[in-house]
C-alpha cells in the first residue's frame, strides 16, 4: 500500500509559522513542504542594509512605493494540490501603482517588481536558480543576486541575466528608473 504524500497550504503555514514553537526559526514554503533555512550571518545583514538604505531612500524620495525587508514572505504559488510556496525575500520593492492597502499583517501575494537575494555560501545553486524563477513566474520583473564572496552581482530578468562586478553599475532600469549604484559600493571595504 502507498502512503499518499502529504503537503502544507500556504494558509496552513501560516499557521504554523505563528505558533510559539516555530517563531524563532527562518521557514520557507517550497511546493507544499516546509524548509528550514539557516539563520542569516553577519556579513548577510550588513550587506542587506547597505543596499536596502540605497533602495528605500531611493524609493521613498520619489515617493514610488513600498521597500520591505527581513526575509518578508511572499506567496508566489498556490496550488490546487496544495503544493504552494512561501518565500522570504530580503529586499522587495513594490511600485505603487500594484498596492491596493496600507501594510497589514498578511505575506504579500505576488511577486514583488524587484526581488533582492544576499547568497550565502549555504545557499543551493538549484534552490536559488528555482526561487528566481518562482519570482518571475510571480510577477517580479527584476531580480538581484548579491553574491558577498565575489562581490558581484547577478541582474535577472525574464529575458535573461547579467553578473555585474565591483566597477559596473546596478541599474534599477524600468523597474526603477533612475537608480544606480556602483557594485562595490553595496560590499563593506
Amino acid at each position: 500500500m502507498a502512503i499518499k504524500e502529504q503537503f502544507i497550504s500556504a494558509d496552513r503555514f501560516q499557521d504554523l509559522v505563528d505558533a510559539p514553537e516555530y517563531q524563532d526559526r527562518v521557514l520557507e514554503l517550497v511546493q507544499g513542504v516546509i524548509v528550514e533555512m539557516s539563520k542569516p550571518k553577519r556579513i548577510h545583514g550588513v550587506v542587506t542594509m547597505r543596499l536596502a538604505l540605497k533602495i528605500a531612500n531611493f524609493v521613498d524620495a520619489r515617493d514610488l512605493g513600498e521597500v520591505s525587508v527581513g526575509d518578508t514572505g511572499f506567496v508566489l504559488e498556490r496550488s490546487a494540490y496544495g503544493r504552494d510556496t512561501v518565500r522570504g525575500l530580503d529586499i522587495a520593492f513594490f511600485n505603487s501603482n500594484r498596492l491596493s492597502t496600507p501594510p497589514d499583517y498578511n505575506w504579500y501575494e505576488a511577486g514583488p517588481d524587484l526581488a533582492v537575494e544576499v547568497i550565502s555560501p549555504n545557499n543551493k545553486t538549484s534552490d536559488t536558480h528555482l526561487k528566481v524563477m518562482q519570482l518571475l513566474s510571480a510577477g517580479a520583473r527584476l531580480v538581484w543576486l548579491v553574491y558577498p564572496e565575489s562581490r558581484t552581482v547577478v541582474a535577472r530578468t525574464a529575458d535573461g541575466a547579467t553578473t555585474l562586478r565591483e566597477d559596473d553599475t546596478l541599474s534599477g532600469g524600468d523597474v526603477l528608473p533612475g537608480f544606480e549604484l556602483r557594485v562595490g559600493d553595496i560590499f563593506p571595504s
